[in-house]
């Protein structure tokens, strides 16, 4: 919790009201208590107060469920990763509170439900603790008639009164969730938020209120990475979809069957991963730029398909919500090993465009740009999210949807003549005209996965082979000229330089602070395009020391990992090395800055 400023004892019994800028919540319990209810609630408050917000969650991936965390960051200035250290702990077993009591700050809170939990003498001393019956409060405020259902409600109550929560706002919040049932559902829900806010917190420490946001910039938009993936690819102009569940994409699929046939477009639910991106790859010739997706298991399954987009040169965004691997691995924890998959996946030299999205807003336009290259292109684009990403709720500035709103109708106006592959495109890249379209040469192209001509007729010519792989390469060549050229931050020379990409941005960023805070010459990079490279990062690379990706997969049997190894065969360096990890966890600042330290301390003595 940032530092509190304490206003004036109110009069009587009541608590001390201290103003704070920030505030980190770990709610702790099993998976069937609906602790991301209440994390979810907590969050889209924030964005709806015009507060920044990042949340964090584990889930077990057993289907009878088990223990279970939910964290959310609120703060009324920047907030750029979920926090290392809890300010409050809600714990609802025993289990909760052994294993997440070493999560919270000194002298951190401890809301605990005294039905379930004995707390520890020996660490009474180091931290707050308030022991609320809140499973039987629960079926007090309730009559009874659910058990203690409800028991996250009645302590968001609690921390609504905690936290002098806007509790209109809440109320409505709780409407928008249960309205849709039956309407003693919704009263419950309201009877046990009422029941837990008027409760007693007691006289041992001061309630909190958060300062005024200083991010009063427009109307704010609170969402998942998934959420801001499928809208990002409504957005875009995508009609057509096809995919298979599975955990954690699942939800991006839920929203494009649900929301796409609302725009006169189409989700298709196959079989298995094979008929889903061959159905996307029918679309893409037909005229439409079409989405599939999954996590590694089921990319993998997609690689002989893709293969197929490329040689045919149809346009395809593939989104790959990665999780903990190999094969069904840990489905519901974070990992970034499918960058191998993604960038060299397929049989054969098959290039292929992959963006890997930072955060949650950077996931509703990276969709859209993912869209456009593809059909500029005619190429597979990868979109690599991540478990982490996926889960993480953010509030973000509303987009303008006039501007990004697209539509990508085909166009058959008519064509004097067309050579789908002609090879005098320098560089390769040729105007996609779809079938239906009138060609009026009479010369009507085809297209197939067998090597071809510049009519897509199939050729067994070596010369041939050669000439259609260069323009196949030559295309992401063109489009790696056009990309930016990312921003250091912090000093563009010194050091260290950490370079990480996708949802490590936020906790590589505060280790930064952290670390030029302590007067260490610490800067970073984060990359978004990760195949094609951008153009001038050797220039970045030679004005650091050393240069540490941080990653969320294995070193590798030589020291480093995926795109540590991708940058190290690009640009030769040896001075590239990694900070890797497979816990199935996001990186936490403190552990980006002690894996960092021997290099900051090396760079101490030369500088």
């Amino acid at each position: 919790m940032s530092e509190p400023t304490p206003s004036a004892p109110q009069t009587g019994s009541s608590p001390t009201i201290s103003t704070i800028n920030e505030a980190v919540i770990r709610i702790a319990g099993n998976s069937q208590d609906g602790i991301q209810a209440i994390g979810g609630f907590l969050a889209r408050l924030a964005g709806r107060s015009e507060q920044e917000v990042m949340t964090f969650m584990t889930i077990p991936s057993t289907i009878s469920g088990g223990p279970s965390i939910f964290q959310v960051r609120i703060g009324s200035g920047e907030v750029a990763s979920a926090g290392d250290d809890a300010d409050v702990l809600l714990a609802f077993y025993q289990h909760s509170y052994e294993e997440h009591i070493a999560s919270l700050k000194k002298n951190g809170i401890v809301l605990y439900d005294a039905d379930h939990v004995e707390p520890k003498p020996e660490w009474q001393g180091e931290y707050h603790h308030i022991g609320i019956p809140i499973s039987s409060l629960t079926i007090e405020a309730i009559g009874g008639t659910a058990k203690d259902k409800g028991k996250n409600i009645y302590s968001l109550g609690l921390l609504a009164k905690m936290f002098d929560l806007n509790v209109p706002k809440l109320e409505a919040l709780i409407g928008e969730r249960f309205g849709g049932k039956d309407v003693s559902v919704l009263n419950n829900a309201l009877a046990a938020f009422h029941g837990g806010y008027s409760h007693s917190l007691g006289q041992v420490f001061a309630t909190f209120k958060f300062a005024e946001s200083r991010h009063k910039d427009g109307q704010q938009v609170v969402l998942n990475g998934n959420e801001a993936l499928a809208y990002g690819i409504l957005a875009a102009g995508v009609r057509f979809g096809a995919a298979y569940p599975i955990t954690p994409w699942s939800d991006v699929m839920e929203i494009l069957r649900r929301e796409l046939p609302k725009y006169g477009g189409t989700f298709v639910q196959c079989e298995d991963e094979i008929a889903a991106i061959s159905m996307a790859n029918g679309a893409g010739f037909a005229g439409r730029v079409a989405v599939t997706g999954s996590s590694g298991p089921g990319v993998t399954l997609k690689m002989e398909a893709l293969g197929w987009a490329v040689m045919a040169e149809v346009p395809l965004v593939i989104i790959d919500v990665q999780r903990g691997g190999p094969s069904t691995g840990m489905p519901t924890s974070v990992e970034q090993s499918d960058l191998n998959l993604a960038c060299f996946g397929s049989h054969g030299d098959a290039p292929r465009v992959v963006l890997a999205p930072s955060d949650v807003e950077d996931c509703f336009y990276t969709a859209i740009e993912a869209v456009n290259i593809a059909r500029r292109y005619n190429v597979p684009v990868f979109i690599l999210s991540d478990q982490a990403i996926a889960t993480r709720i953010e509030a973000f500035t509303s987009p303008d949807l006039e501007k990004v709103c697209q539509d990508i109708s085909p166009d058959l106006s008519p064509v004097v003549d067309y050579k789908p592959y002609d090879l005098a495109a320098v560089d390769g890249i040729v105007r996609r005209v779809v079938p239906g379209t009138p060609i009026l040469s009479g010369r009507y192209p085809v297209a197939g996965g067998l090597e071809h001509d510049e009519l897509g007729h199939p050729t067994g010519s070596p010369k041939l082979h050669m000439q259609m792989t260069a323009k196949r390469r030559k295309k992401l060549q063109a489009l790696a000229l056009t990309l930016p050229t990312p921003k250091v931050y912090g000093p563009p020379e010194g050091n260290v330089l950490l370079v990480g990409w996708g949802s490590t941005r936020g906790p590589i960023q505060e280790a930064v602070d952290r670390a030029r805070a302590s007067g260490d010459s610490v800067s970073s990079l984060h990359l978004k395009h990760i195949n094609p490279l951008p153009p001038g990062l050797d220039n970045i690379f030679s004005g650091f020391n050393t240069v540490r990706v941080v990653e969320m997969n294995d070193e590798g049997l030589y020291g480093y990992g995926q795109l540590a190894g991708l940058l190290r065969a690009r640009f030769c360096d040896p001075k590239i090395r990694g900070i890797n990890k497979t816990d199935g966890l996001t990186w936490k600042v403190k552990e980006i800055l002690e894996r960092a330290k021997a290099d900051i301390n090396a760079g101490l003595h030369k500088l």
